[in-house]
C-alpha cells in the first residue's frame, strides 16, 4: 500500500507571508506606551482648544466686576444673564440685524463659490482645452499672493460698480477666490473615469455627466468646502469695514467691535457676543461633520 506524502508536505511548508507576529510581550509594552502617549497629546490638544471656548461661555454669565477681578475664577459668581439681556435689548447695538446680515452673507458668497468652483473644477479634471495646465497653474499661484494686496483693487471694483455699502460688496468678490477650484478639481481628479465613460456610451454629455454624475458622487467634497466657505465669509472682519458704512448694514464680526468703548471694555457683553458668533458655526459643522470626515478620509488630495 502507498501512501501520498503531498497533504503532509503542505501543510507542513509554511509560506513567507505567514510567518508568525511579534506577539512577545516587550512588544505588547512598547505598543501600549505608545498608545498612552499619543492619548495623552490627544487630550492636552483638546484641552488647549476647548479650555478657552468654555471660559469665553461662562466669562458671559458674569458681571463687570467678576470678568476683570483677580485672581481670575472661571465659575460666575454670581451667575447672571445681564450682559445677554443688555446686548440684545439695546437698541444702540442692532445685534439682530447684525446676525441676518452676516447669514445672508455668508450664505450668498457660499451657493456663489460652489457653482463657479465646481464647473471651474470639473473643466480642469474632465475636459481637455489647449492651455489647461498653463490656467490651472495660473489658479493655483493666486493662492501663494497675501490676500491684503487685494484690498485696494477689490475696493476699487467695488466702488465703480456701486456696490459700496450692499451685501454685494462683501459677497462678490470673496467668491472669485482660487482655493475652491483646487480642492474640487483634486477631488473630481480621484474619481473613477469608468462610470463617466459608461455614461458617455450611453449617449450622456458633459453637462448631464457633471450635473447627474459627478455632482452626487462629491457630496462630502462639496458639503467640505461649503463650510469652509461659510466660515471665511463669516469670520471676515477686515474687508467690511472698508465697504460697509451704515451701523446697521454692518456683519456680525465688525458689528460686535463696537462693544468695545475707546475707554473700557464691558467682558461680559463682549463674550456674550462672541457666544452669539460661534452658535451658527457649531451648528453648520455638526450637521456636515460626517461628509466632511468622508471628504477627509476618501479624497487624499490626490493627483
Amino acid at each position: 500500500m502507498t501512501v501520498n506524502a503531498e497533504p503532509t508536505v503542505a501543510r507542513n511548508t509554511a509560506l513567507p507571508s505567514e510567518a508568525p507576529l511579534d506577539r512577545s510581550p516587550r512588544r505588547r509594552r512598547s505598543v501600549g506606551k505608545a498608545r498612552v502617549w499619543l492619548y495623552v497629546a490627544l487630550i492636552l490638544t483638546a484641552l488647549v482648544i476647548v479650555v478657552p471656548l468654555i471660559w469665553i461661555f461662562l466669562t458671559s454669565f458674569k458681571t463687570d466686576y467678576n470678568a476683570i477681578n483677580a485672581p481670575a475664577n472661571p465659575i460666575p459668581n454670581p451667575f447672571t444673564f445681564e450682559a445677554y439681556e443688555t446686548l440684545l435689548s439695546s437698541g444702540q447695538q442692532p445685534i439682530f440685524r447684525w446676525f441676518f446680515n452676516s447669514v445672508a452673507a455668508a450664505t450668498l458668497q457660499t451657493v456663489i463659490i460652489l457653482v463657479t468652483a465646481s464647473m471651474g473644477a470639473y473643466a480642469l479634471a474632465r475636459l481637455e482645452f489647449r492651455g489647461k495646465k498653463i490656467v490651472f497653474g495660473a489658479i493655483v499661484s493666486t493662492l501663494l499672493v497675501p490676500p491684503v494686496i487685494f484690498l485696494i483693487p477689490n475696493y476699487l471694483i467695488v466702488q465703480n460698480f456701486g456696490w459700496l455699502d450692499s451685501i454685494w460688496a462683501i459677497t462678490i468678490p470673496g467668491a472669485a477666490g482660487a482655493f475652491g477650484i483646487f480642492f474640487l478639481r483634486q477631488f473630481f481628479v480621484g474619481l473613477p473615469g469608468e462610470i463617466e465613460e459608461a455614461a458617455r456610451i450611453d449617449g450622456a454629455g458633459d453637462i448631464r455627466i457633471f450635473l447627474q454624475i459627478v455632482l452626487p458622487l462629491s457630496r462630502p467634497a462639496i458639503a467640505t468646502l461649503a463650510v469652509l466657505s461659510f466660515l471665511t465669509n463669516w469670520n471676515d472682519f477686515l474687508w467690511p469695514i472698508y465697504v460697509l458704512l451704515s451701523p446697521e448694514h454692518l456683519t456680525l464680526q465688525p458689528g460686535l467691535s463696537v462693544l468695545q468703548g475707546a475707554y473700557s471694555t464691558h467682558f461680559g457683553i463682549v463674550m456674550a457676543g462672541a457666544v452669539i458668533a460661534s452658535v451658527p458655526v457649531l451648528i453648520l459643522f455638526t450637521l456636515a461633520q460626517r461628509q466632511i470626515v468622508d471628504s477627509v478620509a476618501s479624497s487624499g488630495l490626490k493627483g
